[in-house]
């Protein structure tokens, strides 16, 4: 049995347009009536749900670094039933580590290769013509077995720039599938850690319309859909991860919602209960759950909000007092016991962990990550090897609590955030992508 076919839609770096390419894509071809199923290269935990806003339907993280082959498999067969593939690629088609992980080493080419889909390369024109080619053949032939489907030239200024662009791909022997004029109004909005969430966009559905209409005018769909293409199924032993507990209450609104899509997925495919409330609505968790699980997200955007939620809190602590709780990245911080906002004042959070965290004190974090945890943590036993990611820019004032795990990024190179345990409480700042063997 063979997947749908498909495409993955990339770029030489980020910056180049190819969400807005992405979404528009989507849209206009579901418009047509064909069931998309759109899928997001690497660990990025915000674009999928800008995908299912657009296609309707649930897109999903592949990961050649952090995802064995069975979950790999796992993954890509949610693709069944649908018409074609969309999947988007993160940063440029073939950055990735320097050492590989289970398979690779994270890049969209590979996923891309390894799931037989031909790539459309999104190329940002401005302030070049011919030389556009250069690029663009360049990265057709760093790997010459990845199939290339061909280019979008983006921000095209007049016709006589696309002409001259043109010319340049029919002598380098590369498709143009496609020339999008420049426009200042079809942006997304952006804060710190990239695009802003999908529940917060003032108009998505509307922005949304906008960038198919502009997709329609100015891409050749019909080439689009010829180039299409997929590799066959591999085997899949292994189902999706499994679920901490029966009965989960899952954080999520504005400031926690940065969940792995598959993650969730797998959860209720194994009949877990999946409770969804809102810290910043002052919601306490169901008291009848067996698990709490706070999911990363912007918590130093609303840490006066959340300080005030007495509902939520005292919710929290009380299950904490006799059933596990876990925090992700910005859940973890709202566990510690108190954050430090940009301006630099101290919001009081759960403490049920000692943790202190500022966002005035900015450092960047930024990579894949390994860890060996030294305790349980909900529904993994101590000593189980995952992977997983970080990505935020708060720093550590205070971390008193036992070390849940020894963590290190993908070259190896053991790091001092090791994440909390302290009772039924656990946290780290890397987001679980899968464990090591999945």
């Amino acid at each position: 049995m063979t997947k749908p076919p498909g495409l993955l839609i990339s770029a030489p770096s980020s910056g180049t347009g190819k969400t807005t390419v992405m979404l528009g894509l989507l849209r206009a071809l579901a418009d047509e009536g064909l069931t998309v199923q759109p899928f997001k290269s690497g660990p990025d935990y915000i674009d999928p749900a800008f995908h299912r806003a657009a296609a309707g339907r649930a897109s999903f993280n592949l990961d050649s670094w952090a995802m064995g082959e069975p979950l790999l498999n796992a993954i890509s067969a949610q693709a069944e039933g649908a018409d074609i593939v969309v999947a988007e690629g993160s940063m440029g088609l073939f950055d990735g580590v320097a050492k590989p992980g289970e398979l690779g080493h994270g890049t969209s080419a590979e996923t891309a290769l390894r799931m037989g889909w031909p790539v459309v390369l999104v190329l940002d024109v401005g302030g070049q013509a011919q030389s556009a080619a250069a690029t663009a053949l360049g990265f057709r032939m760093y790997n010459p077995d990845l199939p290339f489907a061909g280019v979008i030239l983006n921000r095209c200024a007049s016709p006589r720039h696309e002409r001259l662009t043109r010319l340049g791909m029919e002598r380098a022997g590369l498709p143009v599938l496609g020339v999008l004029p420049r426009r200042g109004d079809l942006t997304l909005p952006e804060r710190h850690l990239g695009l802003i969430q999908a529940v917060e966009h003032p108009d998505l559905e509307s922005a949304i319309t906008r960038y198919a209409a502009f997709l329609r005018e100015h891409v050749d769909l019909e080439a689009i859909k010829r180039a299409a293409s997929s590799a066959p199924y591999g085997p899949s032993s292994a189902a999706l991860p499994q679920p901490p507990a029966q009965r989960i209450a899952l954080a999520q609104d504005a400031a926690f919602s940065f969940t792995y899509p598959h993650l969730l997925e797998g959860w209720r495919v194994a009949g877990a209960e999946v409770l969804p409330f809102s810290p910043l609505a002052n919601e306490a968790p169901a008291k009848d759950v067996d698990i709490v699980w706070l999911p990363g997200g912007y918590p130093e955007l609303h840490a006066g909000k959340l300080a005030a939620a007495e509902t939520f809190l005292a919710g929290l602590r009380k299950h904490a007092e006799t059933k596990p709780v876990h925090g992700e990245c910005g859940g973890y911080m709202a566990l510690g016991e108190g954050l430090i906002d940009k301006e630099g004042m101290r919001h009081k959070m759960a403490g049920l962990l000692g943790l202190v965290t500022s966002y005035e004190k900015r450092k960047f974090n930024l990579g894949y990550r390994k860890a060996e945890l030294l305790a349980p943590m909900p529904g993994l036993t101590a000593g189980t090897a995952l992977r997983g990611h970080e990505f935020h820019y708060s720093s550590i004032v205070d971390q008193p609590d036992a070390p849940l795990a020894r963590v290190f990024d993908a070259e190896g190179a053991e790091g001092p955030q090791t994440g909390s345990v302290r009772g039924n409480v656990t946290g780290t700042f890397f987001h679980l992508i899968a464990e090591a063997s999945a």
